[in-house]
C-alpha cells in the first residue's frame, strides 16, 4: 500500500509543478504585455505633449521672435513708452493689436486642433523696463503690460477665455535675459509667454 501511495503522489506532485509553471508563464507574458502597452502609451503622450508644446510657438514672424533660451516670446517692434509713463503711443496701437490678434487666432486654433484633450492655455503679458533711474519702474513696468491687455479688451481681441487666461506681470529692471548696459534702452520692451496647462492626455 505504501509503495502504491508513494507512486501515485509523485505524478500528482509533477503536474501541479507542470501546472504551476504554466501559471507563471501565463502571468509574465501577460505583465510583459501590460508594461509593453503602458511604456508605448507613455512615449505617444509624451509626443503628444511635445507637439502642443511646439504648436504654441507657431506665431508670425513679423510680430514675434521666440528666445529659445528664456522660452519667451519678445515683440519684433521695440515699444517705447514716454519715461514715467504706461500710455501706449497710437504710433503702436494697431501693431499691438495685430499682435492681440495673432494671439487670439492661435489660440483657436489650439482648441479646435486639441478640442478631445485637457488643455488650457495662460498668456503672459509682462512688461519690462529701463534702468533710467525713475524711482518706480517694478509697478510702472506691470502697468505697460496692463495697458496691453486694457487695448486688446477694448479692441474686442482678448483669446476664447473658455480655454485661456491672460495674466499680466511686471518684471521692472529685474528679470533674465535683459540686454546689456551699452543696450540697456532696449530693455523697455513687452513680453509674451504662451503656458499650455496639459490634463489628461486621450490617444487615439
Amino acid at each position: 500500500m505504501t509503495g502504491k501511495s508513494s507512486g501515485f503522489f509523485w505524478p500528482s506532485f509533477t503536474d501541479l509543478m507542470t501546472s504551476l509553471f504554466f501559471i507563471m508563464l501565463v502571468l509574465y507574458v501577460l505583465t510583459y504585455l501590460k508594461l509593453t502597452n503602458q511604456q508605448r502609451a507613455t512615449e505617444q503622450q509624451l509626443n503628444k505633449i511635445k507637439e502642443i508644446q511646439a504648436a504654441v510657438k507657431e506665431l508670425p514672424q513679423d510680430y514675434f521672435q521666440y528666445d529659445s533660451e528664456y522660452k519667451r516670446f519678445s515683440l519684433v517692434q521695440n515699444i517705447e513708452f514716454k519715461s514715467g509713463q504706461d500710455i501706449i503711443k497710437p504710433m503702436y496701437e494697431q501693431y499691438l493689436i495685430d499682435v492681440g490678434v495673432s494671439i487670439k487666432d492661435l489660440i483657436s486654433n489650439l482648441k479646435s486642433e486639441y478640442a478631445q484633450q485637457d488643455i488650457k492655455y495662460v498668456v503672459i503679458i509682462e512688461g519690462m523696463a529701463s534702468n533710467d533711474n525713475y524711482f518706480d519702474n517694478y509697478p510702472l513696468s506691470y502697468k505697460r503690460a496692463w495697458a496691453v491687455m486694457k487695448l486688446w479688451q477694448r479692441e474686442n481681441v482678448m483669446p476664447d477665455q473658455s480655454v485661456c487666461e491672460v495674466q499680466v506681470a511686471g518684471s521692472g529692471t529685474g528679470g533674465i535675459g535683459r540686454f546689456p548696459n551699452n543696450e540697456e534702452f532696449k530693455n523697455q520692451r513687452i513680453l509674451i509667454q504662451i503656458v499650455p496647462k496639459i490634463g489628461e492626455i486621450k490617444l487615439e
